[in-house]
């Protein structure tokens, strides 16, 4: 790791994302074949994860990316555990990216969900720079680090908790997304809300699965304006996930709207089932901003058009599976934590 030079690895991360904005006849095979180790990693769910990485991996960005922190080309590396989530494709990539950047040593325990993307993609970026190969390794088991990065639930994050303690670390645990409705907006803009809800099915933090609208919204036009995500519905797992829920709502006579391929029910909860969307009402926006900010610690980011007194980060409809590099999971400045170790 003494070869760490932060331009050299910002240049070789922004070829990694020319490469992914043109990617070869091998990316584009694993792409179409990744489906048959992880059936929701469909190959437009794939291309979603990999675009949303590209835009962010240009040499502007990456450098007005880091400017943010100190750099400090004789720093001491640090051993640094990650403990990759596999629910949505690539979804630990920002780890690994900000581990390498900052000068530090990655020891990757990739997720089974989602171990051959990571895999193909850092291999990728060692044949574009050599240099990188000794600033990454996959383990099965995390041991001799100096700081943790893990991911998971909240049941797995009292383990990690336990384990991990003892050094600098930081535990994600499960997140949700959360969106404001007030009445007023286009069909337009309801459509694109669409992407928050459906994109990956639904199955990452960032995806909404809970509508605060006002009182008595008629929710015609929101299910009118998402009819083209139907096609979710011919997924077999998500339709199993629509199925069992429709079937227990309809067993035990809960109020629940229905459109095919979405149920709509309301639910003081923020986490809602596979395919199905929670909602709450509320009478005034500072109602709505009090809701948010009482489980502002669930919640990963609030999608609204409208301008919110929130904790949570904020962005606009079809944005929250859009991170941008300084977007960081639970609100926690990971690129700070590594700067300090």
């Amino acid at each position: 790791m003494s070869n760490y030079n932060p331009n050299t690895y910002i240049q070789a991360f922004a070829a990694l994302g020319e490469y992914l904005r043109q990617p070869d006849e091998q990316l584009t095979q694993l792409i179409q074949t990744e489906k048959l180790h992880n059936a929701w990693f469909t190959p437009e769910n794939i291309q979603s994860a990999i675009d949303a990485i590209a835009v962010n991996l240009t040499i502007a960005n990456l450098k007005q990316w880091l400017e943010q922190y100190p750099q400090n080309e004789n720093k001491q590396p640090k051993s640094v555990g990650l403990i990759l989530a596999g629910n949505i494709p690539l979804v630990g990539f920002h780890d690994v990216l900000s581990v390498i950047l900052s000068g530090n040593r990655a020891l990757i325990k990739a997720s089974s969900q989602d171990a051959r993307l990571i895999i193909y993609l850092l291999n990728k970026l060692v044949e574009i720079n050599i240099s990188i190969e000794g600033s990454f390794t996959f383990v099965e088991r995390l041991q001799n680090f100096d700081a943790v990065i893990a991911t998971g639930s909240d049941n797995t994050s009292r383990y990690f908790e336990y384990y991990f303690g003892k050094v600098p670390h930081i535990i994600r645990k499960n997140r949700n997304s959360i969106a404001v409705l007030t009445g007023n907006e286009t069909r337009e803009q309801l459509h694109t809300l669409g992407h928050d809800i459906f994109d990956y099915y639904g199955l990452g933090c960032r995806n909404v699965s809970k509508l605060l609208v006002p009182a008595g919204y008629d929710f015609t036009t929101f299910f009118e304006s998402i009819e083209a995500y139907s096609e979710v519905g011919n997924h077999h797992k998500y339709h199993n996930n629509y199925d069992y829920n429709k079937s227990i709502y309809l067993v035990n006579r809960d109020k629940h709207y229905d459109n095919g391929f979405l149920l709509v029910k309301q639910d003081e909860r923020l986490a809602s089932p596979l395919a199905v969307l929670f909602y709450d009402e509320y009478e005034h926006l500072e109602a709505a901003e009090t809701i948010i900010n009482s489980q502002s610690d669930k919640i990963q980011c609030v999608v609204s058009v409208t301008s919110l007194k929130v904790n949570n980060q904020v962005v606009e409809f079809g944005q929250s599976q859009q991170p941008g590099l300084g977007d960081y999971a639970d609100g926690i400045d990971t690129m700070k934590f590594l700067a300090d170790l």
